[in-house]
């Protein structure tokens, strides 16, 4: 009878949330907003954090992005804001959206954005995916941030995750209006691009140099892009990956949380930018307080590391390990969440 009751109940949640469960947790349906993670603001509700969808342009390219404003925003008050950077192949509407609405919910004016040439942004041709894209787009959100009403300018902040992580770890070397940096499990785009992921491609980097080259010069003469990024695997072969951000990351993205505005791939092209490019050429140029955050079983983990270790001028820095997690289970997770989430806050309520 107990385990009937247990049974119930569960299904109970299950049909509350409106969710289903699939192999990897629950697979969420996007709302309203088209928001894809957990608890996501379904609509506006005065008292409450509120969403506002926003377009503006970056170097003349339309950027459409989600503003997060506090309970009880009032437009004559002043607030701290902090810009969002969402993953390589993700969306504003997946784990930024959810970090954004969590630091809203702390009192900040939060902005998650999606990247030029991808998502619901402008630019052709479309799954462009270049470093100085990605950091002129986190520029772009500082500029547009400044001026929303109530946002205090000298009190912004940048936090971002994966990809994103490392494009604003870049950012916030040569953009010093970003007053406090945070980054999530930390990657590196340049260094996985040219090296590998965990070093694993060191021998063949000039062989994917001359590939980029050619599916770019195909480009040029009028053929299809060709895609690089997640492979079509089924769910039994991710589940054999060993790396856990790669079979993690298959679920995520093409199960649990995917999203129409995050499909994953890049152009084969951008990877001549990719490789030549890395996160932490400049990290000594960070002054400002810094926080890293990576999963403590994430093989990731190590670009968290190394970033942090680079960042040598700023002495107000703090790396933090979120006991037991992997890379893509800070994303969603309700146990990491929760403790990444109070963790961010506090770090932005001190800094800010």
């Amino acid at each position: 009878m107990k385990g009937l009751l247990v049974l119930i109940l569960f299904m109970l949640c299950i049909m509350a949330s409106a969710q289903t469960y699939g192999d990897e947790g629950p697979t969420l349906t996007p709302n309203a907003f088209g928001l894809v993670y957990e608890d996501a603001i379904g609509e506006n509700v005065p008292g409450k954090v509120n969403l506002h969808r926003v377009t503006y342009q970056v170097d003349g390219i339309d950027v459409v992005a989600n503003v997060y404003t506090p309970a009880g925003y009032d437009a004559a008050k002043k607030y701290a804001a902090v810009v969002v950077a969402h993953p390589n192949g993700g969306s504003k509407d997946q784990v930024a959206g959810l970090y954004a609405q969590k630091l809203a919910e702390a009192g900040f004016v939060t902005i998650a954005f999606d990247a030029r040439y991808q998502g619901e942004s402008g630019g052709m041709p479309r799954r462009t995916d270049k470093p100085a894209n990605r950091m002129s787009d986190i520029m772009g959100a500082v500029d547009f941030i400044q001026n929303y009403p109530g946002v205090d300018p000298e009190r912004i902040g940048a936090f971002g995750i994966c990809g994103g992580g490392g494009y604003t770890f870049a950012t916030a070397q040569v953009d010093k209006r970003i007053k406090a940096v945070g980054t999530l499990s930390l990657f590196n785009t340049g260094d996985v691009r040219r090296y590998g992921y965990m070093r694993t491609q060191m021998g063949n980097i000039m062989e994917r140099q001359r590939e980029a080259s050619l599916a770019r010069q195909k480009e040029a003469a009028g053929a299809e892009p060709e895609l690089a990024g997640f492979m079509n695997w089924t769910p039994e072969e991710a589940r054999q990956i060993k790396v856990d951000l790669y079979r993690d990351g298959y679920f995520y993205y093409g199960v649990t949380h995917k999203s129409p505005n995050a499909p994953g791939t890049y152009l084969k092209s951008s990877l001549m930018d990719m490789m030549a490019w890395d996160a932490t050429d400049h990290a000594d140029l960070i002054d400002q307080p810094l926080l890293i955050i990576a999963g403590e079983i994430a093989d990731s983990r190590y670009m968290s590391e190394e970033a942090f270790a680079k960042a040598s001028r700023t002495a107000d820095k703090e790396l933090f390990i979120v006991p037991g997690a992997t890379h893509i289970r800070t994303y969603f997770v309700k146990e990491y969440v929760d403790q990444i989430s109070a963790k961010i806050q506090g770090f932005y309520m001190e800094k800010l």
